[in-house]
This record gives C-alpha cells, structure tokens and sequence, in this order.
C-alpha cells in the first residue's frame, strides 16, 4: 500500500448521487452531494482519515477506479452504488479486489422501499451496512471504519 493510502478513507458514489438535493428528497435528503461530502469529511478527519471522493454515472469508471484502490489501496472505503447496488456484479466483482475495509451506505432504508431495492449483490462484501439513516448513517460507517481498523 502506498504512503498516502495509509490513512486515505474513499468516499464512492454511484449512478444518480449527483443529483441529491433534488432528487427524490423524501427519500435521500436535500443535502447536495457536495454538502454530503463536505460533511463526511470532516466528521472523518476527527477519526484520523484524509478523505478523497470519487463520483460517476458510468459503471465502467466505478470498475476503473476499484481497479485503482485494489492496486495502490486504501486505509477504508465507504460506498454507495445506487442502483447498481441491487445488480452489478460488475461492481461487485471489483469490489472484491479491494483489501481494505468496506462500508456499504444507502441514505434511504432500501429494506422498507420497492421489493427490488431490498437485494444486494455486493452486502457479503462489507464489514458494515447502513440504510435509512441519512447522511448520519454515513458517519455511523466512518466510525465502524475506525473501529475495525483500531
């Protein structure tokens, strides 16, 4: 693993997060992305993490960049895939690359929405899943990272 990685927690969002704040609000929040991230960030920083955020709508960029932590590693990963959560194996398969502790986070309780959004292809891989509790939920993983990595 590479020096910077040492402490490094990447925040991935998948296909749609860019459009947080307006998208469904009922469901995901009126944080922007950037404010979610912002967020994040400096919740993270109090647990000893640098935080680098990665975005995209393009599956094929979610593979590339899992590709990368696989190769130069990371101290944690958070991610939400969105929809592809629910059936890319695609993502899946890159994600099980990855070495570092994983945290899968939804800011809507996919349990209690469309019997679709209940299933996850990539939930065995996670130490730690969270749902429905909002950008909170976001810290609650940073905060399982640090554990597990104590």
């Amino acid at each position: 693993m590479a020096d910077d990685a040492l402490n490094t927690l990447w925040l991935l969002h998948g296909v749609n997060l860019d459009m947080l704040g307006s998208r469904a609000p009922e469901h995901y929040g009126r944080l922007t992305l950037d404010e979610l991230e912002s967020q994040v960030a400096a919740h993270a920083a109090g647990r000893g993490f640098a935080v680098r955020c990665f975005h995209t709508n393009n599956e094929g960029d979610m593979v590339e960049k899992l590709h990368e932590l696989a190769r130069v590693g990371a101290a944690a990963v958070i991610i939400n895939p969105g929809a592809w959560t629910h059936y890319s194996y695609a993502i899946r398969d890159a994600l099980e690359l990855v070495t570092a502790p994983i945290a899968e986070v939804h800011l809507s309780d996919i349990e209690a929405r469309e019997e679709w959004r209940r299933r996850s292809v990539i939930a065995d891989l996670a130490t730690v899943r969270v749902s429905g509790k909002g950008v909170d939920g976001y810290f609650e993983a940073v905060d399982a990272l640090a554990a597990a990595l104590s």
